[in-house]
């Protein structure tokens, strides 16, 4: 489709569905609800396990640094502005990644719609419900658009009008949900539990069998109880056993053994579903890691890295124009901040960096959050120390205490 046709159809929908932030939502409203909200009762509130496996996985692509850079540089924009600070106008910027990436791995797709101002212009990311979207591909095109159920009927959104982050799929262009391939695993865990439960119910409440030598009456034996159990009470659970009369505690384990089994192999399996190291579910996977930084490595590169070239490249693509690309702009996650060791890793590594002239002292400064400092941004090799770009002779001259001025 041509850019004329998309700018026309864009803003027949800004001035007939979507008119601004403070007018025209009402027509996607209904029943209480609208599709900028999500299905409450799923399976994420009801299992921990994946809950503690989404919610470790969301708030590590909120907790990422997003910036616009050119050229390795930092740029402010009003876009970069908008999907780092205020998306909408009701989340920040951590909430809307967190929030996407949530419905991602619930429904295995999560969609925001870019929504334009009167001149075309992006103004905000509205996230919403997938159980209303739906990927279509136009026959004659052969171009993605977006079937969207409002209460009056469909609309259609171009893909280059929708953000759309999707775990893996097949044909087609929907993800595949992440809850649905571990559906048997949930059930099966879920008939463990309650089988538990209805073994807790059920089982004696009885803690010890009095045997006697003879046979007694009942009125005997209610005496007998009350005279046992009273004596039990008054000398503080310690028992005398008299010739004639045998007590043998009964021994009961209210939670088979095979209860934690089932839910180390509940963990194992959305520990793989969702690609994330075992030990984040509180397991050890049977790997050794001689230091946590291993262990973060291992998280980063098999887990976060391609969920962060996704959403890179879904911003790269649909918040920056071909020309801006070409100028060399682009999106990017500081994927380092999972990576920082404690203060000994740290030191050595700026260490090594700046006596090798890798990086500048200023940048190492950064970022640690402290401000730069003059003659801190040129870089340095050892020798001890001398800026990268000067002369061999010079040093040799400069190490002798020749004045090379």
């Amino acid at each position: 489709m041509k850019l004329r046709q998309r700018i026309k159809m864009a803003w027949n929908i800004v001035r007939n569905d979507f008119k601004s932030a403070t007018a025209g939502f009402e027509k996607w409203f209904f029943r209480g609800r609208s599709i900028f909200q999500g299905k409450s009762g799923s399976t994420l509130a009801t299992n921990e396990t994946i809950f503690a496996a989404i919610t470790r996985l969301s708030n590590s692509m909120a907790s990422l640094p997003l910036k616009l850079y050119q050229e390795f540089s930092p740029v402010n924009t009003s876009v970069s502005d908008m999907i780092t600070n205020a998306p909408n106008n009701n989340m920040t910027g951590f909430d809307f990644i967190r929030t996407m990436e949530t419905i991602r791995d619930t429904f295995g797709n999560a969609y925001a719609l870019k929504m334009y101002d009167a001149r075309y212009q992006v103004s905000s990311l509205q996230i919403l419900d997938p159980a209303y979207v739906e990927p279509v591909v136009e026959a004659d095109t052969n171009e993605l658009w977006y079937c969207v159920n409002g209460p009056k009927g469909q609309y259609y959104v171009h893909n280059m009008d929708m953000i759309h982050v999707k775990h893996i799929h097949g044909p087609g262009y929907k993800g595949i949900n992440p809850i649905d391939v571990l559906s048997n695993t949930i059930e099966f865990d879920k008939e463990v539990r309650q089988f538990t439960l209805d073994q807790l119910d059920t089982s004696i409440k009885a803690s010890f069998i009095l045997k006697m030598a003879t046979s007694i009456g009942e009125e005997k034996k209610k005496e007998i109880y009350a005279n046992f159990q009273q004596f039990y009470k008054e000398n503080g659970g310690v028992l005398i056993q008299e010739n004639g009369v045998t007590i043998d505690p009964i021994e009961r384990n209210f939670i088979d053994n095979k209860v934690f089994e089932v839910e180390k192999i509940t963990k194992s399996r959305v520990a793989m579903v969702f690609n994330i190291p075992l030990f984040l579910l509180g397991e050890t996977d049977g790997v050794s890691y001689s230091s946590m930084e291993q262990l973060s490595l291992n998280y980063v590169t098999n887990t976060i890295m391609p969920i962060v070239r996704q959403y890179e490249q879904e911003f790269n693509r649909k918040l920056l124009t071909r020309e801006e690309r070409l100028r060399g702009l682009y999106f990017k996650f500081n994927a380092n901040a999972l990576l920082r060791g404690d203060m000994k890793t740290r030191g050595e590594f700026y260490f090594k960096l700046i006596r090798s002239g890798g990086v500048k002292p200023n940048e190492v400064r950064a970022w640690e959050e402290l401000p730069p400092e003059p003659g801190g941004d040129q870089l340095y090799v050892s020798g001890d120390l001398y800026p990268i770009d000067m002369p061999v002779s010079e040093r040799k001259n400069r190490g002798k205490g020749v004045n090379t001025k």
